[in-house]
């Protein structure tokens, strides 16, 4: 039996933007990647960068992996993440629905927090390092200060976006205000939380790299650091590596959550 001419088609769509396309991008990436580390290498100014190339950069990956190295700067850096989202999360949530929630509250803080937002995270480092005892704190905090604002003001507009029916609803069947928080407002709000917290994510884990320049002997900042002090780029460029594939590993997880807890996935 012949098969339907535009199904064949429709399905040859789907596997090229499934497969094709982003394989040929990732080709291209490497072909531009590689020969950037050629003209590098074939310029005697430039020469002791060489290890930027994909081969030596490649190779010395495979070499941290055997020893272990790797895990022991990956460790640490995702630890300070979880719990910097962590604070985040718990903080930014409830001043999310509080915000969301009341008109009076939203137009007293939008100014100070849009201010507070603005704030380059780095510019707190000098207060995270006097108010903390340890570094490790005072990283958890750049993380969290960077990342509770996503999480805030997705958690409020997908409040604002409730229709005020469900409210009137709830309460016309007894519903008290611990049972509305459950029933209506967090599975209403989840997919905006969870696009709060993965755009937080997002922002927190571009802040680690800087934020573990401080005193801290572990984590993948440090490794960077490390590498550049001792010029070995080849180790610099796979450390960078690492922080793109776990950072594009963590969006892809919580892309999945905004899928599988979002009212309008199809099951």
């Amino acid at each position: 039996m012949t098969a339907d001419p535009e199904a064949r088609r429709a399905f040859g769509r789907g596997v090229a933007g499934a497969v094709l396309w982003p394989v040929l991008g990732c080709a291209v990436v490497m072909a531009v990647w590689w020969l950037a580390g050629w003209r590098i290498a074939a310029n005697p100014d430039t020469a002791n960068f060489a290890g930027f190339a994909p081969g030596p950069t490649l190779r010395r990956l495979a070499d941290l992996v055997a020893r272990g190295e790797l895990w022991r700067s990956v460790g640490p850096s995702l630890g300070r993440v979880g719990q910097g989202m962590a604070v985040a999360a718990a903080l930014g949530v409830p001043l999310g629905v509080l915000i969301g929630g009341s008109k009076a509250l939203r137009a007293a803080t939008h100014i100070p927090f849009q201010f507070l937002r603005m704030v380059s995270p780095l510019a707190w480092m000098p207060i995270a390092v006097l108010s903390f005892a340890s570094w490790d704190g005072a990283i958890v905090f750049l993380i969290a200060v960077a990342a509770v604002w996503p999480v805030t003001f997705a958690t409020a507009n997908g409040l604002a976006k409730i229709d005020p029916n469900w409210f009137k609803v709830a309460r016309n069947l007894g519903a008290g205000p611990v049972q509305t928080l459950r029933v209506v407002i967090l599975p209403a709000i989840a997919r905006d939380v969870l696009t709060g917290i993965r755009l937080a994510l997002g922002v927190a884990w571009i802040v680690l790299v800087p934020a573990e320049y401080l005193g801290v002997t572990s984590g993948l900042g440090y490794a960077i650091n490390d590498a550049r002090d001792t010029l070995e780029y080849d180790r610099l460029a796979a450390m960078v590596l690492v922080i793109g594939a776990l950072g594009f590993a963590l969006d892809g997880l919580c892309l999945g959550a905004i899928r599988r807890f979002g009212w309008d996935h199809e099951r």
